[in-house]
């Protein structure tokens, strides 16, 4: 098993965009493929860095099916709170769990990507994913929780 956190404000990988290119040298075109979330960039190179510590040298990326689980803590509004010296408390107003953007499945599809051929081959090894959004708790850092399993059922 394989479990770790990486802390940051958890982004989408976004839409993808394909563009061809032509070669001035060769002349021949080629296919580019780019996410349409410039932050996305960023945070997968965090989450790549958090898995690198169970990546040792020499080590084989995991083979075989797998089971993901990935939990999202998101940082809650300010109007969630009160304010003065009520401004660590919930208002009974605020919602428990996040219903708005960013989709839980985009966050996992980040994830997934900045995981491949890092932890395992190709995210088409999933084949059991458990995907959690939650808000944080006062002064908690946002984030993700990664557990990877082997899938044995």
């Amino acid at each position: 098993m394989i479990n770790f956190t990486v802390y940051g404000l958890p982004q989408t990988a976004g839409s993808k965009r394909a563009f061809v290119i032509r070669s001035k040298a060769t002349g021949k075109h080629r296919a580019i493929v780019t996410d349409d979330n410039a932050k996305g960039k960023d945070w997968k190179g965090d989450v790549k860095q958090a898995a690198a510590q169970f990546v040792q040298d020499g080590q084989s990326l995991l083979q075989g099916p797998l089971r993901l689980s990935l939990v999202f803590w998101l940082p809650r509004a300010k109007g969630h709170y009160g304010s003065g010296k009520n401004a660590s408390v919930l208002k009974d107003s605020s919602p428990r769990k996040p219903q708005s953007k960013p989709d839980v499945l985009k966050l996992a599809r980040c994830v997934e990507d900045a995981l491949t051929g890092v932890l395992w081959f190709d995210d088409a090894q999933i084949t059991s994913e458990q995907l959690t959004k939650r808000y944080c708790e006062f002064g908690q850092q946002p984030g993700c929780q990664v557990i990877v399993t082997e899938d044995v059922e």
